[in-house]
């Protein structure tokens, strides 16, 4: 980049930031929701949750199809991009 370029489009900066942080951002959503690893760990939460009594049945049932919902797309994808 240029100086001349670097002056232009300075006030950009601020934008360019913003953008690079919600890239971050969305980076990190999709790895929590799609890594098994993190998948896994939460199922592991939700059971250790019921068997305290912090959360329902109901509430730990509905929280473990979601999860395993989410972790079978997750192998899914990987399958899909020959991995």
């Amino acid at each position: 980049m240029g100086l001349l370029t670097g002056l232009l489009t300075l006030p950009l900066a601020p934008v360019r930031g913003v953008v690079w942080i919600s890239e971050r951002i969305r980076d990190e959503a999709l790895r929590q929701t799609t890594d098994p690893a993190v998948i896994r760990e939460r199922l592991e939460e939700v059971s250790d949750a019921r068997a305290s009594g912090d959360i329902s049945e109901e509430e730990a049932s509905r929280q473990e199809q979601e999860l395993v919902r989410r972790l079978l797309a997750s192998r899914q994808t990987d399958k899909g991009a020959g991995v």
